[in-house]
């Protein structure tokens, strides 16, 4: 094991963002990131310690736990912080071997809905020493430590070779909460990732940070920034009055969303998840029908989505013909550089998939048109900041202000590029890599699309009360993208 000095007690205020995060935990859903490893050939116990206890450690929030007090929560140092709590061995039982994924999505359904130690830092790795001719590693990590940007920073200090944190430097508090957001502003607009977060950002310019004042009194926040300074930079009254008309506009659209179209996969979910994964596809194949398509990949593959779920319904008589439902995605508002500073900056986006499109390659179009519209918007920007309001609230307003996202969502989907090599864990490779990202409310889906190693993988979590064998909508992605394939080729190729 890895000698450490006796760990020094500190105390850090956790952030509002952070904070309406830890108390989103319900019965039905818990704010945990989940995420699994496919290791070959097996790892031990002994070294997967030692690694986790020389990279995970030099990240300060993973030997803190949280302290709750009327005002919010804050990271403590856990004076008795041990390592082989927060990595514990697991086994399969001896069933599994006649089929070792089913039975490692049944552990993982299982692990999705118990909760961690409150007591100590709110993560944990469970390594499963022999599985299929290798090793699994199991992992769980509350939501308020990090979102799913930071978590792959962390998961690159993790595998050989990885590149460490930045040293860490204390910083005081903010003088005021307009301080902390110029400051996390000016990172955003300096190495924004997304699409969607650029152009929102510069059509508003340096005073993008107008907009957490304007969700209550947009003429007021804007006069009080005028006097502050916020909006130096500004060409002028022109600028505010657009950024002004924006953030109205993108409020009142994300405010005004209607209820979600009724299927099976929306209403009260129970107490009990289901996980469920497909093989990777070829990554090349999904970037040849874009390109053929004038799509992005990301476009083909939510399509894909689109179409699995629409097959999954049908399949079960559902009418789906011109249903559309809504499937909120999360958009990175930081860049990569600063993703190791841990914590939640990031918005969500409302993406609505045709699930009752049949032709595939006019699914892809049509997402390609709902994709667009969302490029310049600032919602991303404005949930971020409802989640900062959020934090401040007491928990039942809280609750009730994001139970109103709940009904007007059916899914909640990430799609994260991840690198094209596979990468390498204590001397053995690491063969697939799939996480999710938890639901709240009474959201009962949750989709995940992770490329690696040159392939791309679908997985699904969901609630077994509305949705019990997810596994039946992971089976119809592969023949959705052969589908559109097979089209593709067969398009008039070269003709007026």
């Amino acid at each position: 094991m890895v000698k450490r000095l006796k760990p020094v007690h500190t105390v850090e205020r956790m952030s509002k963002v952070d904070t309406a995060w830890l108390r989103m935990d319900s019965s039905s859903n818990l704010m945990m990131i989940l995420g699994v490893w496919i290791i070959r050939p097996k790892v031990s116990y002994q070294a997967v310690c030692a690694r986790i206890e020389e990279r995970l450690l030099k990240y300060p929030r993973f030997s803190q736990r949280v302290q709750l007090d009327a005002t919010g929560a804050s990271w403590v140092t856990d004076t008795d912080f041990r390592i082989t709590r927060h990595v514990v061995r697991e086994k399969l039982p001896a069933s599994a071997k006649q089929n070792p994924q089913q039975a490692l999505q049944t552990r993982l359904g299982e692990l999705a809905i118990q909760p961690l130690d409150m007591r100590h830092p709110l993560w944990e790795f469970r390594l499963i020493e022999h599985y299929d001719g290798g090793s699994v590693l199991l992992v769980r990590i509350h939501h308020c430590i990090a979102d799913g940007l930071a978590l792959i920073a962390v998961t690159q200090s993790l595998v050989d070779g990885g590149a460490e944190p930045p040293p860490h430097k204390h910083r005081a508090q903010a003088e005021s909460p307009w301080a902390a957001a110029e400051d996390w502003m000016s990172h955003t607009l300096i190495e924004p990732l997304t699409v969607a977060a650029v152009k929102a950002l510069d059509a508003a310019g340096d005073g993008a940070a107008q907009a957490f004042g304007a969700l209550g009194d947009p003429r007021h926040a804007l006069e009080m920034l005028v006097e502050k300074g916020f909006t130096k930079g500004m060409s002028g009254s022109a600028d505010m009055a657009k950024l002004a008309y924006q953030v109205l506009r993108d409020g009142a659209a994300l405010a005004l969303m209607p209820d979600d179209s009724a299927t099976r996969l929306k209403g009260q979910p129970g107490q009990a998840k289901r996980v469920a994964w497909c093989q990777p596809m070829p990554l090349d194949e999904v970037r040849a029908v874009g390109k053929a398509l004038q799509c992005s990949i990301n476009d083909v593959l939510l399509a894909c989505v689109a179409g699995a779920i629409g097959q999954y319904l049908r399949g079960h008589g559902d009418p789906i013909v011109g249903k559309e439902i809504r499937a909120m995605v999360p958009v990175n508002l930081r860049p990569m550089s600063e993703a190791y500073k841990l914590g939640n900056q990031f918005g969500l986006a409302p993406v609505v998939l045709p699930i009752g499109l049949d032709n595939p390659v006019e699914r892809v179009f049509e997402v390609r048109k709902r994709m667009g519209e969302l490029k310049g918007s600032m919602q991303p920007l404005l949930a971020f900041a409802l989640l900062a309001v959020a934090g401040v609230l007491i928990k039942p307003v809280q609750d009730a202000m994001l139970n109103l996202f709940s009904k007007k969502t059916t899914a909640v989907m990430t799609n994260v590029p991840g690198p094209r090599e596979k990468l390498q864990f204590c001397g053995s490779t690491l063969e697939q890599t799939l996480f999710w990202v938890p639901q709240s409310g009474t959201v009962g889906l949750g989709v995940s699309i992770l490329s690696y190693g040159g392939g791309v993988q679908f997985g699904i979590i969901s609630d077994t009360t509305l949705c019990p064998n997810p596994q039946a909508i992971i089976d119809h992605f592969a023949p959705e993208f052969d589908r559109l394939s097979w089209l593709t080729l067969m398009l008039p190729w070269g003709k007026e």
